[in-house]
């Protein structure tokens, strides 16, 4: 029989038993209570010499693996309670405590869903360079000691609400010595109590309201169900012989094996005797988990590390997604031991990116020795027994996976900290090799293992500020993009464009260090972009959806948009809608400086490293020109690896269009009107061009930019991105074509742009190829923002160059027409320019 077959099997004999039934019929061990109790919990008998029964839960995802979303759904759902419970002030002002190591994940989905609140789990793993902050027993526990050991000592020492989180309540023991060893030393007003069920029994039921009043607070409890189990007389010894019957008889010969060969024994197996030998393959999956954020809640898990895991989460699923075996239908997610909560989140996040195709199911391994009996009615069916393999401190000794031989899974990723990647976790015996004996396909994936930086420390502030978002900086929706930029609206940067250009053609200042000041179209020049826009919306539409298609096939299929502000920012913000449109995805956005001959700002990747990983982050601009930016990015990015070691990002900018052949990805390699290129921070969130000067960009700060808000009037920003996102529907088909042909085409960069603007420099006698700015969009910024000299346009280019025209007219610049010109036109700035070369009416002259 195949592991596929016992276990559609064993879901045939289980269909409508309870798994508490083996052991309510042999021991008389019963359940009373809320009718949810027989579906929240099942029993089964363990070595334990002060219990011996054990309440299994179906939705903690411990011993029963589980669907993800319905394990971390039930922690939520108890964390909202908790919630209206408080009352929004005092829950913001709450701290949740876990116990190690059932309710670690339990814990954690419980401050999930009370919103704002840090996180700690008691764990059983000291660390020397961290402080005790407490520390109690667990009395009916076969591992008793708990450390509390957070980096931050003031997380248990405020005032507001401590809320203590186990899978069950059963005699209270556990959350009163916890409360009465925190309350000596970080007394507070308020303790709520959260667990599954509440098996208390009614001599114990008035002991929580007693000790409430002996230390003068209030203390609240919050479960799912409620009920009692019945223990009849001299239950603990029927127990434990049952328990020793079952083992006895799993160790004599047999004449046939009690499961598929291989397997281990399920009627009370020792684990001591030889492991099957693996018969399925072992392999490791990269997750690229993100910089900084601990793998769960042992030193404490705050808001702002919830944020960076959301944002990391889907990337990592794809991850995993990619790696499983073609044709896997069931997948299991196996955590381990108190590292439940960042497998948890993996398993939830790999479930929503396979949808119905596969089934995930998420558990982990376990310290707790338990009883394997492979009937319907019993909650442990197998059991798989390996060393230890974290070099725990209370000594070697085995652990056990659940419910996972004879399940059926196709697949296993088995999710481990770093600690507990060991020689021991790979040998012969080990926790691989024993799932490779009964799944065809085991994946290793392992979270590095947070360790606290500044021991005895408060709580680190983010170097970086959060990205700023609309309508408080730009006049995008929040949600489009997050600018890494601090604000300089208050800041006078503006200066006249011909006193711009002779410092900087001087040497006297960078382009970067002062902004023009912002051209205001006349009423001429609003018409034709009106009539650009309305004339190319299609067309920016078919190039939006392609460039966004080949990302999605070639980089990531939830790739970061990062774009390069500000010209690159409404093409990422097009290409997020794109990507909600067409695939229903919503990713992230940012905008960041790049400046040429200064790189891009290295804070901002500092920032994107520490919130998403590298590998999945997609540089965005406008359009090529020569390809400067794209060199320019690829040498900032080479000089950032060897700053700061961190490795992964790609210098492959994303661009609409790319008529000078720099990069392989694009929508379109044709030299065209992109209207957004017509204005300036009118059609770009009213943000200015980016501005890096000392005396105001620190080396700790953002690159700065300024939001126009005066100018909220004339704003055309989403009138653009709608008059381009209205026509997805209609231009997808087409879309489809163009990305298909594209993805088959050989777009390796020819760098012809950059040879054409090498040579027109040496013809007109320019000499320096900075001051050639080629294509419409280029030559569109020459106009608004330098001083010109002249415009070469390409023989018969028609209305793509109608603003062009216009603006030279406006500013006295003759347009020469040359034939054979790569681009549809080329911008050319007055070479060494000085203020005395300009007539009496400030327009340009010919040398």
């Amino acid at each position: 029989m195949t592991e596929r077959a016992h276990a559609e099997g064993h879901a045939e004999e289980g269909a409508g038993a309870w798994s508490g039934s083996w052991v309510a019929e042999r021991l008389g061990v019963g359940l009373t209570g809320d009718e949810a109790l027989t579906g929240l919990l099942g029993l089964a008998l363990r070595r334990n010499p002060k219990r011996a029964h054990l309440l299994v839960s179906n939705v903690l995802g411990k011993h029963v693996p589980q669907s993800p979303s319905v394990v971390h759904g039930h922690g939520v759902a108890l964390g909202r309670r908790v919630r209206d419970l408080l009352g929004a002030e005092a829950a913001e002002r709450a701290v949740v405590l876990g116990y190690a190591e059932t309710a670690t994940g339990l814990g954690h989905s419980v401050a999930d869903g009370l919103g704002s609140a840090p996180y700690l789990h008691s764990t059983r793993r000291p660390v020397a360079t961290v402080a005790r902050a407490g520390g109690f027993e667990e009395s009916h526990s076969h591992a008793t000691s708990h450390l509390l050991l957070p980096e931050d000592p003031a997380l248990l020492a405020g005032d507001g609400p401590l809320v203590l989180v186990d899978d069950e309540f059963s005699t209270g023991n556990t959350v009163l010595n916890t409360v009465r060893a925190l309350h000596e030393r970080y007394p507070r007003k308020r303790y709520v109590v959260v667990a599954l069920v509440d098996m208390r029994s009614p001599a114990d039921a008035g002991r929580l309201d007693d000790f409430a009043r002996e230390i003068g607070a209030r203390v609240d409890l919050v479960t799912t169900a409620s009920g009692t189990v019945q223990l009849p007389p001299g239950v603990l010894e029927k127990g434990q012989e049952l328990v020793a019957r079952h083992e006895t008889a799993a160790t004599e010969p047999a004449t046939k094996p009690a499961t598929e060969p291989g397997t281990e024994p399920t009627t009370g197996p020792t684990g001591r005797g030889p492991a099957a030998a693996p018969s399925g393959t072992v392999r490791r999956v990269e997750l690229h988990w993100p910089h900084d954020v601990p793998d769960g809640g042992r030193h404490g898990f705050t808001p702002a590390h919830r944020t960076r895991l959301e944002a990391a989460l889907p990337a990592m699923a794809a991850r995993i997604a990619k790696a499983l075996p073609a044709g896997a239908r069931r997948v299991l997610v196996l955590g381990f031991e108190e590292l439940m909560y960042a497998p948890l989140r993996l398993a939830h996040a790999l479930e929503q990116t396979v949808g119905g195709d596969i089934a995930v199911r998420y558990s982990t391994t376990t310290r707790s020795p338990v009883l394997a009996v492979d009937d319907p009615g019993y909650a442990i069916r197998t059991r798989l027994v390996f060393p230890a393999h974290d070099d725990p401190a209370d000594g070697p000794g085995e652990r056990y996976a659940y419910n996972v031989a004879g399940a059926g899974f196709d697949a296993v990723v088995a999710v481990v900290d770093s600690v507990a990647d060991t020689p021991a976790l790979h040998a012969p015996d080990g926790l691989g090799a024993r799932l490779a004996a009964h799944v065809p396909h085991v994946l290793l994936a392992v979270v590095p293992s947070y360790v606290p930086r500044f021991p005895h420390a408060p709580e680190r502030p983010s170097m970086l500020p959060e990205p700023l978002r609309g309508p408080d900086f730009s006049s995008y929706a929040p949600d489009e993009v997050g600018w890494l930029l601090q604000d300089l609206s208050d800041v006078t940067l503006e200066a006249p464009t011909e006193e711009r250009e002779e410092a900087i053609q001087s040497g006297g200042a960078h382009y970067a260090e002062s902004l023009p000041v912002e051209y205001q179209p006349s009423e001429q020049y609003q018409q034709l972009f009106h009539a650009a826009l309305e004339t190319s919306a299609a067309r920016l539409a078919r190039a939006v959806g392609a460039v966004t298609e080949i990302v999605l096939a070639e980089r990531s299929p939830r790739p970061v948009l990062v774009s390069l502000a500000r010209a690159g920012t409404p093409v990422g913000v097009l290409m997020r809608r794109w990507a909600q449109f067409r695939h229903g995805l919503d990713l992230p956005h940012y905008a960041v400086s790049i400046v040429r001959g200064r790189g891009i700002d290295a804070n901002a990747l500092r920032w994107l490293a520490d919130h998403h990983d590298p590998a999945d982050v997609v540089f965005v601009d406008g359009w090529t020109g020569k390809g400067a930016i794209t060199r320019e990015l690829a040498a900032a990015l080479r000089a950032f690896e060897v700053s700061d070691g961190v490795t992964g990002f790609d210098p492959e900018i994303a661009v609409l269009a790319d008529p000078g052949s720099c990069v392989r990805t694009y929508g379109t390699r044709d030299d065209f009107l992109i209207p957004s290129a017509c204005l300036n921070s009118t059609v770009s969130g009213l943000i200015s061009r980016t501005v890096l000067r000392a005396d105001l960009v620190g080396p700790h700060d953002f690159h700065g930019a300024k939001f126009y808000r005066e100018l909220a009037g004339a704003d055309l920003s989403p009138a653009f991105l709608d008059a381009v996102s209205s026509r997805f529907p209609e231009v997808a088909e087409a879309v489809d074509a163009q990305a298909k042909d594209l993805l088959s085409a050989d777009r390796a960069p020819t760098w012809e742009g950059w040879a054409a603007v090498e040579r027109i420099s040496e013809e007109y006698g320019i000499h320096d190829v900075n001051l050639v700015k080629p294509g419409v969009g280029e030559t569109t910024r020459v106009m608004l923002r330098r001083v010109p000299w002249k415009v070469l346009a390409r023989a018969g280019a028609g209305a793509d160059l109608d603003h062009v025209r216009l603006l030279a007219e406006q500013r006295g610049v003759p347009v020469e027409e040359v034939a054979d010109l790569p681009y549809t036109c080329v911008g050319l700035i007055h070479p060494q320019y000085t203020r005395g070369a300009t007539g009496a009416d400030g327009k340009a002259v010919t040398l």
